[in-house]
């Protein structure tokens, strides 16, 4: 299967280098909080200089997983390694490791200075040493001449900016993100999220962040690792796991995607003709199958990759072509959402950039419409 890439040309993917040895080792990682298995049995390596996203939804072990890279919790099976160390039973203070939390965590009775400067002074380093650090990083991070201002006189982008100037002065070997843009509006958050990228890239700091928001994993990270229950359900760059889910749940979790059940009709490596259950219509992929002829499968189809038109009087369903009423439609500015009554049940969701200024669609509710689609568009899952 060709998998897509959408990486700057010439950009570094040391996960395809065979040779490559992996920064951060997590290996056969499991937590236990009583009879709750928070992270079950989980492998995963990340490289050097990566903005890495644990993505997932509430419980699905994300943020248990980043704590234990911490050193805040204890794995109960399984190893952590940072740069060829062991640091599995090494405290958080001993670790070359340091966390940017949610909240920020700034002390409010500090300068924006102080704020920055407060673990270089636990250390002891000399004041002369702690103004250079500090004062190059609050250029990096755009808030030079605000090293006097306290926190509660900042915007919280600001307050953002200045948690991760603290983060970074240490100049840690593994950098922790938790939630980091959560407080933002959103706004704020998509400019933030591509100026944390660009501080991560100049720093050349390796991040691992934990986030639930499926965007800010798609803008931010040069690979993905989708949690759910514990466990690892895909890895993989953004596009490769958008564009090539392996499970139903990927599909669903990771944008918008259209899924049917079918029976595997046709398999090779030309591609697959799925026969629908429940639809009287066949999809067809230009990929091989994950299971052979006879065997029941999901199809996922992006509502992007779709497109819709009136259906003629005596235009029925085929292959990739489904006909259905339009029940709704929904006008987001820069693309429209229908929603397609399928005659058998169900519904198809499919969406049409709105290219040109108009205030009347061509379509409208309850309009007989045909939705179809290219077989390069239609994905093949086990499960």
């Amino acid at each position: 299967m060709q998998q897509a890439n959408l990486a700057p040309p010439g950009a570094p993917e040391p996960w395809r280098d065979p040779e490559a040895a992996p920064y951060v080792r997590i290996l056969g990682v499991t937590k236990r909080f009583g009879a709750t298995v928070a992270v079950d049995d989980v492998s995963l390596d990340i490289y050097r200089g990566e903005l890495f996203a644990l993505l997932g939804g509430s419980g699905s072990g994300k943020t248990t997983l980043l704590r234990m890279l911490a050193g805040f919790e204890r794995p109960d099976a399984g190893r952590i390694l940072l740069d060829g160390q062991d640091v599995a039973d090494v405290p958080p203070y001993a670790r070359p490791v340091n966390m940017m939390f949610q909240s920020y965590a700034l002390f409010p009775h500090m300068t924006v200075a102080q704020n920055v400067a407060f673990g270089l002074r636990m250390e002891g380093m000399a004041k002369a040493e702690i103004a250079e650090r500090v004062g190059a990083m609050l250029e990096l991070v755009r808030l030079g001449g605000m090293e006097k201002r306290r926190p509660h006189e900042l915007s919280g982008g600001q307050r953002q900016r200045v948690a991760l100037a603290r983060s970074l002065v240490k100049r840690p070997k593994l950098l922790l993100l938790d939630e980091p843009l959560g407080a933002l509006d959103k706004n704020l958050r998509e400019q933030t999220q591509f100026e944390l990228v660009n501080i991560q890239e100049k720093t050349g700091i390796t991040f691992v962040m934990v986030t639930h928001d499926q965007e800010e994993a798609m803008t931010m990270a040069t690979r993905i690792a989708v949690m759910h229950h514990g466990y690892l359900a895909q890895v993989g760059t953004p596009a490769e796991v958008y564009e090539y889910p392996q499970t139903r749940l990927v599909a669903e979790f990771l944008g918008t995607a259209n899924v049917f059940e079918g029976i595997v009709r046709e398999a090779g490596a030309a591609g697959a003709l799925v026969e629908a259950t429940a639809l009287d219509a066949q999809f067809q992929s230009d990929t091989d199958p994950p299971k052979p002829v006879g065997a029941r499968v999901f199809i996922a189809v992006r509502p992007e990759k779709m497109r819709v038109r009136r259906a003629a009087d005596d235009e029925r369903a085929g292959t990739n072509r489904l006909v259905g009423a339009v029940r709704d439609i929904a006008y987001y500015g820069d693309f429209f959402m229908f929603v397609v009554d399928l005659p058998e049940g169900g519904t198809v969701r499919v969406s049409q950039p709105n290219q040109a200024r108009i205030t009347e669609l061509p379509i409208t509710w309850g309009d007989r419409v045909v939705v179809e689609w290219p077989p390069l568009a239609t994905v093949v899952l086990p499960e």
